[in-house]
């Protein structure tokens, strides 16, 4: 009896190891892939748009950051280094939605750039018009809001959304835009004195990012490195009176993990002088957008006539 006990825990424990052997041998099924964004779908493309832009819809602001060098060119003489930059850009996705567009997105943002001593890398208050030999207060570019338009998978007229300068090389998704500029000053009439005709400028952003991160449906942002020009008319806190000439910005960057990624200059002066970008606009702003321009025009109407 015992040696039969004995024998059937035997002849079970062999059973039992048979069976694992063979579910061993078995071929394991592959674990399903995770499905990759299709740039030439819409709906995905209008994803890799946000998550260049922003990151989650209704997530965490997302903050940009770059540095770089600002010159004037003026004809008949050598380029001159002006000032140093350091700007950066808070933001955050707002989800929309369209009975005939579809699902899609609008952003947020504010932006401060500041003009630096090209030496010392202190932040400029004065500047010394070289030019003009005046001493003028420097006004730095701090736009609020700067906010994007609803963005859907199908525009009004139907057309389905696409990034027609995206193109892969290897590893890369390159993505760049270029935006001409051409209208009508708001600095006119009573201004001239400080700038004159149409705003004419180019604005050109070079995007570059990791093509498996920004493919890979489980991620829900992706981080860009940034390169930004900007060729624009003499601003209009320098006061040259409509002077034959143009400034340069030249200037590289990234979207950066967190605020506290920012470099240190730029954390302080928003901390002493800019507070609220520290925090992205309300997602349900209305606000028209600012520029350097209109930023002006308030900051010289605010000021008493004798000191315009």
């Amino acid at each position: 009896m015992t040696r039969s006990r004995t024998c059937a825990a035997i002849c079970a424990a062999a059973i039992t190891a048979f069976l694992a052997s063979s579910a061993l041998a078995q071929p394991k099924a592959k674990p399903p892939k995770s499905r990759l964004l299709d740039p030439a779908v819409a709906e995905d493309a209008l994803e890799i748009s946000k998550r260049v832009q922003c990151g989650e819809a209704d997530g965490k602001p997302a903050v940009y950051h770059w540095s770089g060098k600002i010159y004037s060119r003026v004809a008949g003489e050598p380029d001159r280094l002006l000032f140093k930059a350091e700007g950066m850009n808070i933001r955050t996705c707002i989800s929309v939605d369209d009975p005939a567009r579809g699902k899609g997105w609008r952003l947020v943002s504010r932006e401060l750039l500041l003009y630096l001593d090209p030496k010392n890398g202190d932040v400029v208050r004065q500047w010394d018009n070289p030019w003009t030999g005046e001493k003028l207060e420097v006004l730095h570019i701090a736009n609020d809001p700067v906010n994007q338009p609803p963005q859907f998978p199908k525009s009004a007229s139907g057309t389905r959304y696409s990034i027609p300068t995206l193109r892969r090389e290897g590893r890369w998704f390159f993505m760049p835009f270029e935006a001409p500029l051409f209208y009508t000053n708001p600095l006119q009439g009573a201004y001239q004195d400080w700038v004159g005709g149409k705003y004419h400028a180019m604005e050109i952003f070079d995007f570059a990012f990791d093509a498996t991160e920004m493919l890979d449906l489980k991620n829900a942002t992706a981080y860009p490195t940034v390169s930004w020009v900007r060729i624009s008319d003499f601003l209009p806190w320098m006061k040259m009176r409509g002077r034959q000439g143009q400034l340069v910005f030249n200037a590289m960057g990234n979207k950066l993990k967190s605020f506290d990624e920012l470099p240190a200059v730029l954390k302080t002066e928003i901390a002493s002088n800019y507070t609220i970008y520290n925090a992205p606009p309300p997602v349900d702003d209305k606000r028209p957008n600012e520029t350097s321009w209109t930023v002006f025009k308030k900051w010289v109407d605010g000021k008493a006539p004798a000191a315009r």
